[in-house]
């Protein structure tokens, strides 16, 4: 007995320990084709949310869609260790068992959050599970184990070795929250309301002032110079004098530099090289001073000499009332400033002149530039790619090193002035030896930083196959297939993963990328906790379904475009399987009978074949352009639109019958083609309804069902069915809006025409016609004037014998109204067959389809003019 409703929660966690048992997500390298994708580790810390569902939604479509192609498909889950949020968390949970960080050595908070990782890092994995997730689970990486672990250690040291890796003093963004520096593609910027403070600098040796503005008056006492443009007639007769820093009372030079903007604020820069990128340029120019009056955690140093320990944001305000209260504050102005923020933290980063490693990235861009410029990689939608050169083109070096425990420690060891970079300690020993032939091992201490979290992550695709230790699996899978990821990791993962493919591997990481877009709400407003517009992506799955949720995610979701969310969609995919299930319980429903089918069922059957392999190929030609969406629209509309509306309405017995069993077995076809076409989507209720439809041998699953193929199909025959429908609509129609009864039959007449004849020729044609509107006559008359309430189908006049007194009026406005669209239709043919470039781009095949086009309009254009004249 089939289940009036169809209910997801009894039926996803039976299949999905099926397919688990039955190791249908399994892959070991073998004599197939390999399709591969490597997941985007989600940070250990992370619990399923909308973008990670859109994401992985996709990555398990591409890849359920493969392994039914007969490939060996390979998806790879794991992990990444967020060095800066994970041990953001194990400070919170110390903090709350009463525990400091600085009162453990690095080895005890390790082993806390080892423990805290063990106890709560796989949380989001088995999320993706309810999903559907079909991950080989049996390779799930960790950003941090053992193997990827050595492959971030060699990778550093190879690069160091090639003079690619080096450390040295620059500017770095310091995060004062999380006390540690941060790459340039880990600070967002963002417009945010300030104030420009307009100071005056008292000129020494005079009464005379120099007014400079600045945003930052609390760096005020790390100036050390006040710079002027020397093209500048305002303040040429400055050269060589001197300013008082306000407040600090401390002498500082005038310098002249070209740098300085001299429409900016008065046109005159105070330079504190040690708090800004472009102040410590202009310092390293001049030979000047450098006092940082920061402390890590943003608080004022001793070096300031003044507010020692309060926060720097604090210090501006009062800073900015002790030089008002000083006389040296000529006015204040509100401005509009681009400010950086931390991705992880949104702590206001702060420029900080540090002692980092870095990598040479100019040396590495070149072939990871080309690969994408030639199409080697190749990006969906193309428009990211302008994005990915721009940066490459104008490419940094990567501060690779952070302040932090948790994370892949960075393999140097010091001993006096020299540094020793090796993948062990035993190895740095051999090499200081040298050197230094009587020094212990001892003596060596390693550098105390991590490596940036990224530094792990681009390696992904060759360390999740051992790529580093082994090439066995590496030569199988890599190239991996496709990346699917956001737009907003295009520079902090996708480019260097690009990179590193070529530099260890010679050539790409993957073939294609795949650029998802952000997940908004109605509004566009990015998802977020604040706003409370973030579903609680479990509790949807919980209400709707795994393939409800699938299914409300893709289907509002453009290739690349954001994707604007509303539960009212997941609500519709909700609804289509049920759809599915009421046809499917239709379909059982029905007894059999050895009786032959009826010329209108094989027709119907026909129909639906060549209607199959052409949606069949539209599908295939949308994967292959990562048009996701469209493939499961155009799905979805033809199995409740033709399979369910139609098909089974011109199949279905009458009540109380018994169907051809013929007709019940090529229904059961059908639906199997179906279920497999659909399957990567809706994966749950494709398997359960596959294995309802009949019984199975052992290992006959959904799953690995063959999707279906590309191959020829007849539009011919597809087009004439598809003017049946049209016709049995218009009858409907006359129905409708006559008062007809639809138990009451009627008889129609179709105007000979060449084309008529060969509609009502078609064996079986007329027959569905006649049942589905139900009709006791469907002829071919010689009469167009036959009264009645008539209308055209393509190109044919069709007549509906009414014995009842018809609305003139209205049916002359109805026919005018159509005649007026006609004509523009035929018009906005013409115009495009008059345009030489189309005529002569265009393939063809669509010319002559745009010339068959007009020729039907014009047709009935022809014939709505005719019966206009006779109705007047």
């Amino acid at each position: 007995m089939i289940s009036p409703r169809y209910n997801p929660e009894e039926v996803e966690g039976k299949w999905y320990q099926h397919w688990m048992d039955k190791k249908y997500f399994h892959s070991e390298p073998d004599e197939r084709e390999a399709y591969s994708i490597v997941i985007p580790p989600p940070n250990v810390t992370g619990v399923l949310h909308m973008g990670h569902m859109l994401n992985n939604t996709i990555q398990d479509i591409l890849i359920r869609k493969a392994r039914m192609e007969g490939k060996n498909a390979c998806w790879v889950p794991g992990t990444d260790h967020a060095s800066i949020a994970t041990e953001a968390k194990v400070v919170n949970m110390l903090r709350k068992q009463g525990i400091k960080k600085g009162d453990l050595t690095r080895e005890q908070f390790l082993e806390y959050a080892w423990q805290w990782k063990e106890k709560y890092g796989g949380i989001i994995l088995d999320q993706l599970k309810k999903l559907g997730a079909s991950c080989d689970w049996d390779r799930t990486a960790f950003t941090m184990d053992a193997e990827r672990s050595a492959s971030v250690i060699k990778v550093f040291v190879d690069l160091y070795n090639k003079n690619k890796l080096y450390r040295g003093k620059r500017m770095i963004n310091w995060d004062p929250e999380a006390k540690t520096v941060l790459s340039n593609e880990e600070v967002l910027y963002a417009m945010e309301h300030s104030k420009l403070y307009y100071v005056k600098y008292q000129i020494a040796g005079s009464n005379e002032f120099l007014i400079i503005a600045t945003t930052r008056p609390e760096t005020i006492p790390g100036d050390t110079a006040v710079a002027v443009h020397p093209d500048d007639p305002r303040y040429s007769h400055l050269a060589g004098k001197r300013v008082i820093v306000p407040i600090i009372g401390r002498e500082i030079p005038i310098i002249m530099d070209s740098y300085v903007d001299m429409e900016f604020g008065t046109g005159a820069l105070k330079v504190t090289p040690a708090h800004d990128v472009n102040d410590y340029e202009i310092g390293l120019r001049h030979n000047l001073d450098i006092v940082d009056v920061f402390n890590e955690d943003g608080t004022m140093s001793s070096e300031a000499g003044v507010y020692f320990n309060e926060d720097r944001f604090i210090v501006r305000k009062k800073f900015a009332k002790d030089l008002d209260a000083a006389g040296h504050l000529e006015k204040t102005e509100d401005y509009q400033n681009n400010v950086g923020r931390s991705e992880r933290t949104n702590c206001v980063i702060e420029p900080r002149l540090s002692l980092q490693w870095y990598v040479d990235m100019k040396a590495l861009a070149g072939p990871a530039l080309e690969a994408v410029a030639k199409d080697e990689v190749d990006f969906f939608p193309k428009n990211q790619k302008n994005t990915y050169r721009y940066w490459m083109e104008n490419i940094k070096d990567w501060c690779i090193s952070r302040q932090l425990w948790w994370g892949h420690r960075i393999p140097a060891y010091y001993y006096e002035e020299e540094v020793f970079v090796a993948e062990t300690v035993e190895a740095a020993f051999l090499q200081a030896q040298v050197k230094f032939p009587n020094i212990k091992l001892e003596d060596l201490k390693q550098d105390e930083d991590v490596l940036d979290t990224w530094f792990s992550s681009w390696l992904w695709p060759i360390s999740v196959f051992g790529g580093f230790t082994s090439k066995k699996e590496l030569d199988y899978y890599y190239p991996t297939s496709v990346l699917v990821t956001g737009w907003d990791i295009i520079f902090l993962w996708v480019a260097r993963m690009i990179m590193a493919g070529y530099e260890w591997e010679g050539k790409q990481p993957f073939n294609d990328v795949y650029f998802t877009g952000m997940v908004r709400d109605k509004q566009r407003r990015k998802m977020s906790k604040s706003l409370g517009n973030s579903p609680d992506a479990l509790k949807l799955i919980e209400d709707y379904g795994a393939d409800g949720v699938r299914f409300g995610m893709l289907s509002c979701s453009p290739a690349g475009g954001d994707l604007l969310f509303d539960e009212k969609l997941v609500e519709q995919g909700r609804n289509f399987s049920n759809k599915i299930w009421n046809a499917l319980r239709l379909v059982q429903g029905w007894e059999t009978s050895d009786k032959p089918a009826t010329h209108g069922d094989t027709l119907a059957y026909e129909w639906m074949q060549h209607k199959l392999t052409a949606l069949a190929c539209e599908v295939d030609k949308n994967f292959k352009d990562y048009r996701l969406s469209e493939a499961l629209i155009s799905i979805y509309s033809f199995v409740w639109t033709d399979f369910c509306s139609w098909y089974l309405e011109m199949v279905k017995p009458e009540f109380g019958e018994k169907i051809a069993d013929t007709t019940k077995q090529n229904t059961i076809k059908l639906f199997e083609r179906i279920c497999s076409l659909l399957h990567p989507f809706m994966p749950f209720i494709t398997e359960e309804i596959w294995h309802v439809l009949q019984s199975r041998p052992e290992g006959k699953d959904c799953i690995v069902s063959s999707y279906p193929e590309v191959s020829a199909y007849d539009q011919v025959l597809i087009d004439k069915v598809e003017q049946l429908k049209d016709i049995v609509t218009n009858i409907r129609d006359i129905r409708n809006k006559n008062g007809i009864k639809n138990a009451e039959t009627l008889d129609v007449v179709i105007v000979k025409t060449e084309r008529a004849s060969n509609l009502m020729d078609l064996e079986g044609w007329s027959q569905i016609c006649t049942k589905l509107a139900n009709l006791a006559s469907f002829a071919l008359t010689s009469d167009e004037n036959t009264s009645g309430a008539g209308f055209i189908s393509g190109t044919e006049k069709c007549i509906v014998l009414i014995n009842q007194e018809l609305d003139t009026e209205k049916i002359l406005a109805e026919k005018t109204k159509e005649l007026e669209y006609q004509k523009g239709f035929v018009q906005a043919v013409q115009a495009k067959l008059n345009n030489e470039r189309f005529v002569s781009g265009a393939p063809a095949a669509v010319v002559d389809k745009e010339r068959a086009k007009l020729a039907d309009g014009l047709e009935r254009v022809r014939i709505l003019e005719e019966e206009l004249n006779r109705m007047k």
